[in-house]
């Protein structure tokens, strides 16, 4: 199996029973900190999850669902889909039981990291969640910040948020990394390894797709991925410039972001690509792309 191949996961490809995606720390060579689940529940259905050393969020995906943890059950409202809103989450620290059942029905991701610290459960709803406009011009997107530093911290290293890039624009871009920790007076950064989880809104005629690129960053540490991503698909990013992230004209691209790293300290600072960090003087003069105006809170 090539490399690109270790860390595209097409839809699909690490499921099995009611999960349609299973990446759990430690479960493969090299990844360590992060994890994700995507379940799926048909109506009436139910799944009991234990969170062994690792924190959770729960994020549905569509529809509604009930989750009991330590005796008390959270209803997360959900939504139609992923484009259509921010979405209640609930958190659970490391350890929990809990059990997500569903009377319609729906898709739930659990994101997860590594965790030791407990934390209280927290019920964060939709209307809580800050939405942050990032970008400009055709570099415009959408960042539901539910579980990011300064948003939500109580908890122990789990760092989770996901965006909505407008059809034809570029995401995550100027290229990033976050793969060392720096930490000095001009600049900081963390160490974090990134799971991001895809869904392509679909046109009139069908399935819509989207890119995602990773390079290295170092002679030492090796890695080129540009794949096509489609609904379901995921991209692991061990180290390395993790970006740009282009939505195809008249698709809408989601993803979910699940970042965790070995540091104590909780913390997400990032280095730009010294040869596209320039961009970020453009976004002023672009403006926001229409399509996004008024929707940061």
């Amino acid at each position: 199996m090539s490399a690109t191949e270790q860390l595209h996961l097409p839809a699909g490809s690490t499921g099995r029973g009611n999960y349609e995606t299973i990446i759990d720390p430690g479960a493969r060579e090299g990844w360590v900190h992060t994890g994700l689940r995507v379940l799926a529940l048909a109506p009436g259905g139910s799944e009991l999850v234990t969170a062994g050393g690792v924190e959770a969020m729960v994020v549905p995906l569509n529809r509604a669902c009930d989750v009991t943890v330590a005796g008390e059950t959270h209803r997360l409202r959900g939504r139609e889909d992923v484009f259509a809103s921010a979405t209640d989450v609930l958190y659970v620290p490391v350890g929990s039981q809990l059990t997500i059942s569903s009377e319609e029905g729906g898709r739930f991701a659990l994101a997860t990291a590594v965790a030791t610290g407990a934390h209280p459960v927290a019920l964060i709803r939709a209307e809580d969640v800050p939405v942050e406009i990032r970008g400009g011009g055709n570099m415009t997107r959408k960042v539901r910040n539910f579980g990011t530093v300064g948003a939500f911290d109580q908890m122990d290293s789990l760092i989770a948020c996901e965006v909505i890039t407008p059809g034809g624009n570029w995401s995550s871009y100027p290229a990033h990394k976050h793969d060392e920790t720096v930490d000095d007076c001009e600049h900081q950064e963390s160490e974090l390894e990134e799971i991001y989880y895809y869904e392509i809104q679909d046109g009139p005629a069908g399935p819509g797709f989207g890119f995602h690129q990773t390079t290295s960053s170092g002679e030492d540490a090796p890695i080129d991925v540009l794949a096509e991503v489609r609904s379901g698909d995921t991209v692991l990013v061990p180290h390395g410039w993790h970006g740009p992230c282009a939505a195809a004209p008249g698709h809408d691209m989601y993803y979910l972001n699940v970042m965790a790293g070995p540091e104590a300290e909780r913390a997400w600072n990032i280095t730009d690509h010294p040869e596209q960090g320039w961009v970020r003087d453009t976004w002023a003069e672009a403006g926001i792309d229409p399509r996004l105006e008024g929707e940061a809170r």
